[in-house]
Parts: structure tokens; C-alpha cells; sequence
């Protein structure tokens, strides 16, 4: 059975072997020890709600009880852009009406704008599964894990979410945005800017970002066709957002510009849709497969297995009930 669970201390061989695994453009997986070490830490105090929220990270590990290995991680962080600037681009359209008395005609002109105002809003990202365990449900587990886990403490989480894409690369892993607009502002290559974004403050982007507009119609082609777009990898990821509510936000990422979606966390389908019910445990259920999760923060873990409501419970396998580490009575979150 896959189970989803908070990250710890003990979690950082796994942790290595996943940031190693993500590849370029991950941003929140650097290969850097100390960074991940301090991840860790970050995690178990937030989910013991030991830090404001701004300092709040939540990382979820996707493990397989069977074999004790872990297939993926997924994460929120609890406010952003508040220590830290959250830099994007904002696509705007400067639109000229009856440019002269000789030319009747509305000209319009797309643009890139700098900007920082997603400060305080939740985010939930950093979701990534080993390519050969992307099978039976474990990604749509991983991800909806994180809903489960907002709907579970939501005055813990701010009331806009967001979510960030990674943009493409080519086949030689070169982000074609970076290679033609944001390397000009960064004397740095991709791979140590990607690093720096992960590790530090984030103040260089502030400082060395253009903070002019940059109008698309004089960029490159090959950057133009970019911008907003997916990685091939992330469009599983898109299609879960856009099911539980994202819509694109019109902000793309700095680096490689990919797109940003977000929602109102009270809209989020899981957080809206899931119901919660003390848990009955017996030895065998035959119902339908459910998303379930302990309905506690500071103990959280999800599972999608068999389950059926009966008077008002949600009646669970002796199996399920020992990976939830829960008693009869505990009260879960469940989600067809």
C-alpha cells in the first residue's frame, strides 16, 4: 500500500535521491545537502505548528509500505513572497487606440512585467514522482494528498494558492527562455542561478531582474513560443490543477517561463468536495476506492484504499486503519 506522509530528518538519503532525479529547472529540489538538510528540519517543525506561517514548509513523502522506499514528494509552503520575494513575469497587453489621425487602427502590444504580488499566498508545488512509479494513481494520490492536508488546517494556509509549472527545455535540457531573455540579466549560468533560487534568499533576483517591460514582440522566436508553456513532464501536473479549480494566473516564471495557476483554497474541489467522519475498523472493505487521510494536521497521513460510509462513519480495513495510524473514532477526511 502507498501511503502519504510527512517528510523528517530521516527522510534525507531519500530526499538526495529525488532532488538528483528531478533534473534541471526544479527549483525546489536543489542538489545542495545543507539546503535539503534545512528542508527536512523545516518540515517536521511546521507540521508540529512550531514556526509562523511564513516560515512554514510542508514536504510530503509518497512511500510504499511493501518495500519501505520512497516514490515521490510533494510539498506547500504555507505564505510566500514575504521573506522572500516571489518573482514572476506578468503578461500585460499595451493596447494603442487611433495611434494617429492617419492610422485608425488599435495596435497592441504584449509584454513581460516584473513583478512580486503573490505576497502571502500559499503554494503548493514541488511534486515529483519517479518515472517508473507513475502508475495506478500514486501521482494523483501524491498530489491531491496536499488538498487533503490543507482542507485538514486551512486557517494554517492563506485563502489564495498557487502553483508553479515547470516551462520547457530542450532536448539538451537548455530552458530556451533563459538562453535568450533572462541570461542577459544574470551573469550566471542556468544551473547555478537554479541552485541559488532554491538556496538563498532570493534577493539577487530582485536585484538583477529587468524591472522595465520587455515587450514579447522583440524577443527571439524560440523564447516567444515559451512562454506560458509546460514541460512535456508537467502536463499530468496541469491537467490535476485544472481538475481541482486552477486556472492560469497570467504570471509566468522568471527562469524559464513557465506558467503560473492558482485558486481560492475554499474552491479547491478536494478542500470544497471532502467530508469528515469518525472511522469504524474492520478486518475486510469491499466499497469503492476513496482518498482518505487523517483529519489532523500534526498526524497527518493519506492513503487511497477501499472504504464505505455507514451510519454516519466511514467504515476502513484493518490495513488502511495501520498505515493511517489511526483508532476507532479518529476522525478522517474522504474524498470519492
Amino acid at each position: 500500500m502507498l501511503v502519504v506522509r510527512p517528510a523528517g530528518p530521516a527522510d534525507f538519503d531519500a530526499l538526495w535521491e529525488l532532488a538528483v532525479a528531478s533534473g534541471p529547472g526544479f527549483t525546489s529540489l536543489p542538489e545542495d545537502e545543507p539546503t535539503l538538510r534545512k528542508r527536512l528540519d523545516c518540515s517536521k517543525a511546521s507540521f508540529a505548528g512550531e514556526l509562523p506561517r511564513e516560515d512554514c514548509w510542508y514536504v510530503l513523502m509518497l512511500e510504499n509500505l511493501e518495500s519501505g522506499k520512497i516514490d515521490g514528494i510533494a510539498g506547500v509552503k504555507a505564505a510566500v513572497g514575504i521573506k522572500r520575494p516571489f518573482a514572476s513575469f506578468r503578461r500585460v497587453t499595451f493596447s494603442h487606440y487611433h495611434a494617429s489621425d492617419h492610422l485608425e487602427a488599435r495596435l497592441d502590444q504584449p509584454a513581460l512585467l516584473w513583478v512580486n504580488e503573490c505576497r502571502g499566498w500559499s503554494e503548493v508545488g514541488s511534486l515529483f514522482l519517479k518515472p517508473d512509479r507513475r502508475v495506478e494513481g500514486a501521482g494523483n494520490l501524491l498530489a491531491r494528498s496536499r488538498y487533503m492536508m490543507i482542507g485538514a488546517a486551512p486557517d494554517r494556509f492563506s485563502e489564495w494558492v498557487l502553483a508553479e509549472l515547470r516551462g520547457v527545455f530542450d532536448k539538451e535540457g537548455r530552458s530556451p527562455f533563459w538562453d535568450h531573455v533572462t541570461s542577459k540579466f544574470f551573469p550566471l549560468d542556468f544551473a547555478y542561478a537554479d541552485e541559488l533560487s532554491g538556496s538563498s534568499d532570493g534577493q539577487f533576483i530582485f536585484d538583477l531582474a529587468p524591472h522595465h517591460p520587455l515587450y514579447e514582440n522583440l524577443l527571439p522566436d524560440a523564447a516567444r513560443e515559451v512562454i506560458g508553456k509546460v514541460h512535456p513532464e508537467g502536463v499530468p501536473a496541469r491537467i490535476l490543477l485544472e481538475k481541482e479549480g486552477f486556472r492560469e494566473s497570467g504570471l509566468v516564471d522568471v527562469f524559464d517561463a513557465g506558467p503560473t495557476m492558482a485558486c481560492h483554497r475554499d474552491a479547491i474541489r478536494t478542500v470544497k468536495d471532502s467530508r469528515h467522519l469518525p472511522a469504524t475498523i474492520v478486518d475486510a472493505v469491499e466499497g469503492p476506492p476513496h482518498l482518505i487521510s487523517v483529519d489532523d494536521i500534526t498526524r497527518f497521513r493519506s492513503v487511497r484504499c477501499a472504504a464505505e460510509t455507514r451510519d454516519g462513519r466511514l467504515v476502513v480495513s484493518r490495513q488502511a486503519a495501520e498505515a493511517l495510524r489511526i483508532r476507532e473514532g479518529d476522525m478522517l477526511r474522504v474524498m470519492p
